[in-house]
């Protein structure tokens, strides 16, 4: 892992005619085609989200209620879960 690397963990689902993927720690979801598509997807709104509340010193954690969590009430959708790595620069300015 590399000195700047958030990582969260990642869930991807199998919807209806695509895959939902999402953020356990931070509550995003994103989609695709594809599962790569649907993680990427998420890796970029992670991405945004982050860099959003970093910016405007807003807490970023906000974990999936457990009565939420696809691992407790969907674990026959689970399709694949996976680190989420996210890389962030922080400049500090006076």
């Amino acid at each position: 892992m590399r000195e700047n690397d958030l990582t969260f963990t990642g869930v991807v689902l199998k919807d209806e005619n695509a895959f939902a993927s999402l953020c356990l720690e931070l509550d995003i979801a994103s989609q695709g085609e594809t599962v790569m598509e649907a993680k990427n997807a998420l890796a970029e709104a992670t991405a945004l989200y982050l860099e959003t509340a970093i910016e405007n010193n807003l807490s970023y954690l906000r974990p999936v209620p457990r009565e939420d969590d696809p691992r407790y009430t969907l674990p026959s959708e689970i399709i694949e879960t996976f680190p989420l790595r996210v890389n962030i620069k922080v400049r500090a300015y006076a």
